[in-house]
């Protein structure tokens, strides 16, 4: 399961046996770069394949997850989502009553972020083939235009050196942004689907980011950005860190995190920082521009908890953070998502 689960293991998996045999292309932001998304003349490019378990959740299901899961993709390159494309693998026998419901949803979380679902295929297989339903989705965004603007901004400050918010993109002294709690998704798929019954019910923050980004992207500053699901933000970090070749300074006490996800985490012997986000978007951002950033996050609904949990350094070439008692501790990339199937 690792060998999907957005950790080292994956990442590993992907360069050697799936990339390694595609021919290179030239692009701005070919796959071999393994952003969010590709960018091939200046059209941005994603697809996302989901088999969450189960189908509905707390907070979710597979329709929202689907939808907002590939918008985000698209709009952490600093682009704005067009359209979506929507393939449905279902399992012979479900019931049509899930299907209703699972549609309903990719409608209402597609006209919530404002991006239609423009094309699709739907296959059936026979009972036993798959878990009921798995879908792929895909969307095709353009340059938004207020990237140049926020490019313009963050170039006051020091030289930017990609046209895009590529992982590549972090230099010291750049500050972090997580626009709130973390490990909330994982946590809620984890207790609901294995009938934990922690005394707080969790709830998915599975959400479409498109406006809250575009916010950003007006007020300026942003040199990456990224959507922390798959291995959380431990997992990010580390990517950012790996690609930019810069270490990272955290301070554990600005992390935002949940109370009953800290708990959920110490009774299960897990890190809230490795687990995947469905609602979430982590920001490096010239330090300059951080309290201006922070300032639209918190007047939106989806960026309420927003903090900055530290800056990028030269003085380390690992993610470190301080932790509550004055130590330190290197947040480690994770093998892979502690908890299977979030996505």
């Amino acid at each position: 399961m690792n060998h999907g689960a957005g950790g080292e293991t994956m990442q590993e998996f992907l360069s050697k046996h799936i990339v390694s045999h595609f021919p290179k292309m030239s692009s701005d932001v070919p796959l071999n770069s393994l952003d969010d998304s590709a960018v091939i003349d200046d059209i941005v490019f994603t697809t996302d394949g989901h088999t969450v378990k189960p189908l509905f959740f707390p907070g979710g299901d597979i329709g929202s997850l689907s939808v907002a899961g590939t918008v985000n993709d698209i709009s952490v390159m600093g682009a704005r989502p067009l359209a979506l494309s929507c393939a449905v693998i279902l399992e012979e026998g479900l019931d049509i009553d899930i299907v209703d419901r699972v549609m309903g949803s990719v409608g209402r979380t597609s006209a919530e972020c404002g991006v239609p679902v423009a094309t699709g295929d739907t296959k059936v297989v026979e009972s036993g083939a798959i878990d009921k339903m798995m879908m792929v989705t895909s969307a095709v965004g353009k340059r938004s235009e207020h990237l140049d603007h926020n490019i313009s901004v963050a170039s006051n400050y020091r030289k930017i050196d990609s046209r895009w918010l590529t992982d590549d993109n972090v230099r010291d002294g750049d500050a972090i942004i997580v626009s709130g709690t973390l490990g909330d998704h994982g946590v809620s798929l984890l207790s609901f689907r294995e009938g934990y019954g922690f005394e707080s019910v969790v709830k998915s923050d599975v959400a479409p980011l498109n406006k809250l980004i575009e916010k950003v992207l007006k007020v300026g500053g942003a040199v990456t950005m990224k959507d922390p699901t798959r291995g959380g933000l431990a997992n990010t970090l580390n990517e950012w860190s790996s690609k930019s070749g810069i270490g990272m300074e955290l301070n554990e006490n600005d992390i935002p995190l949940n109370d009953a996800v800290v708990n959920a985490c110490d009774l299960l012997g897990i890190d809230p920082l490795s687990i995947g986000n469905e609602g979430k978007v982590v920001i490096a951002c010239v330090p300059d521009m951080a309290d201006e950033i922070l300032k639209v996050l918190r007047s939106d609904p989806l960026g309420k908890d927003a903090n900055m949990i530290g800056y990028a350094s030269s003085k380390t070439k690992y993610v470190t953070i301080r932790t509550a008692v004055g130590g330190r501790r290197i947040l480690e990339p994770p093998v892979g998502d502690p908890v299977p199937r979030i996505c």
